[in-house]
């Protein structure tokens, strides 16, 4: 079952190059794309609160976290007129930028999430150690992956601090052109 789960990861990073390659991008098919990584990673940290209980509250903090800081993000976006979630403004937060307009950063980053989790899925169980090491194979690929997870987890953050932003601002311009105060 992980090993279907890791390769629609990977594969996921292909699909999106190809419909912009042969022109089939959508807006149907961006949010069709934020809601199914938002599930099948969601579904992942469900099935780590089922192997790893103690642990129930943290996986429901990133659950939550992920979720309202993509669909804020989203939303933000959308209300704002830009032709993609990954159109970020010069005056966006500088790992905003960094994060949504180099695609190699993007794919590391969201790679790096992904296999930390399945590195704490692979650390239930006896998969041997790590090949040199004594350290079990889960444990190191969590080590490994861990930075760069902590850094996606400080981006879904800003992400959501950014977009709360952006709709507050768009609020208060709304509300200045109904009352007629600019």
């Amino acid at each position: 079952m992980l090993a279907f789960y890791s390769t629609s990861c990977l594969l996921d990073a292909f699909d999106g190059a190809a419909a912009r390659k042969y022109g089939q991008s959508t807006k149907f098919g961006a949010v069709l794309d934020m809601v199914t990584d938002r599930s099948s990673t969601c579904s992942l940290i469900v099935f780590l609160g089922i192997i790893y209980p103690d642990w129930c509250i943290l996986w429901q903090f990133l659950i939550s976290l992920d979720l309202s800081s993509h669909y804020m993000h989203m939303y933000a976006m959308i209300t704002s007129g830009a032709s993609s979630h990954k159109s970020v403004s010069k005056d966006s937060n500088i790992l905003m930028r960094l994060y949504y307009t180099n695609r190699k950063i993007l794919f590391t980053v969201c790679a790096f999430n992904e296999l930390f989790y399945i590195a704490l899925y692979f650390a239930h169980y006896d998969l041997g150690n790590f090949p040199g090491t004594s350290i079990p194979t889960g444990v190191m690929l969590a080590y490994i992956s861990a930075p760069t997870w902590i850094f996606k987890q400080i981006m879904n953050v800003i992400q959501m601090v950014n977009a709360a932003l952006m709709m507050s601002h768009l609020d208060a311009q709304q509300y200045n052109k109904l009352h007629k105060l600019i």
